[in-house]
């Protein structure tokens, strides 16, 4: 099991809502106006802990992540959908991305990774703050006999190379073509490497010089076990007034939960990324 970690040498912190004063775009201070606390490092030995307990830190410590809307087909033609947050690049040429996914609650495997081995094939979707109720209940752990489009109310839109499906609604998805499966650690993790075989991207974020419109987009990522929005852009430096106004606040709640509740501190949560109905 986990320890609570050990703190590393006490060092001086400044009170961000202290710091006064600024010359460009590196904040200085008045001595005069400073409050200083203390802050201690805990530092935990990764060999020490369960799976459960690492979960919990690597989601908390990589954040924001992508989410990968994932949708495949069974062997049997039921359309299963899921989001996985282990979700990134691998290649430029070919385009090629990365899944890592866990086994279910129960210990057993995914219908996603099942979906995939068998088939050959799966879509990435990318999130929007209008599905992001919908994509939420895609983690439900539906029997695989279940379509999960249907179970979450959305409408499938076909593919060009792929047999899986596609959220019609989601305004970019990637049809991917199975390169290869690695299994990782001690606990039956899958890794899962996709040739992106097609791009969708829907014509009101496709810029004319072929890059795509982040900024007309309103991606939904992931924070731990919560979503955030990505509602701002920004190239560094920033003026001094914006850093200044920003440093030591917490993010803002769009739900009406309290500052500081997480999902991970509720007896429902699961270390596989599955919710409850």
């Amino acid at each position: 099991m986990a320890r609570a970690g050990r703190p590393t040498a006490r060092r001086p912190l400044l009170d961000p809502h202290l710091r006064q004063q600024s010359h460009g775009p590196h904040l200085q201070r008045r001595e005069s106006a400073v409050h200083v606390r203390e802050a201690i490092n805990v530092i935990i030995n990764s060999d020490e802990l369960d799976a459960r307990s690492a979960y919990k830190l690597l989601i908390g410590a990589v954040t924001p992540r992508a989410i990968g809307w994932v949708s495949t087909l069974s062997s049997s033609g039921v359309a299963n959908l899921a989001p996985i947050s282990f979700f990134t690049v691998v290649s430029r040429i070919p385009p090629m991305v990365s899944l890592t996914l866990q086994p279910r609650s129960d210990g057993t495997l995914k219908d996603t990774f099942i979906n995939i081995r068998d088939s050959g094939e799966f879509v990435t979707n990318l999130v929007t703050l209008p599905q992001a109720h919908a994509m939420h209940r895609s983690a439900i752990e539906f029997d695989g006999s279940q379509d999960e489009f249907d179970e979450v109310g959305l409408a499938k839109e076909a593919c060009e190379v792929v047999r899986a499906p596609r959220v019609k609604d989601s305004p970019i998805a990637m049809e991917c073509t199975l390169d290869r499966i690695i299994q990782v650690g001690d606990v039956n993790d899958q890794v899962v490497w996709g040739k992106v075989v097609r791009f969708h991207i829907r014509d009101d974020v496709y810029a004319p010089n072929g890059r795509i419109d982040t900024g007309a987009i309103p991606a939904v990522g992931r924070l731990a076990a919560e979503y955030t929005l990505a509602d701002n852009t920004f190239v560094p430096p920033l003026a001094t007034d914006v850093l200044r106004e920003r440093l030591g606040r917490r993010s803002h709640r769009l739900d009406e939960r309290p500052d500081g509740w997480s999902p991970v501190d509720s007896a429902d949560w699961s270390a596989s990324g599955a919710v409850k109905a």
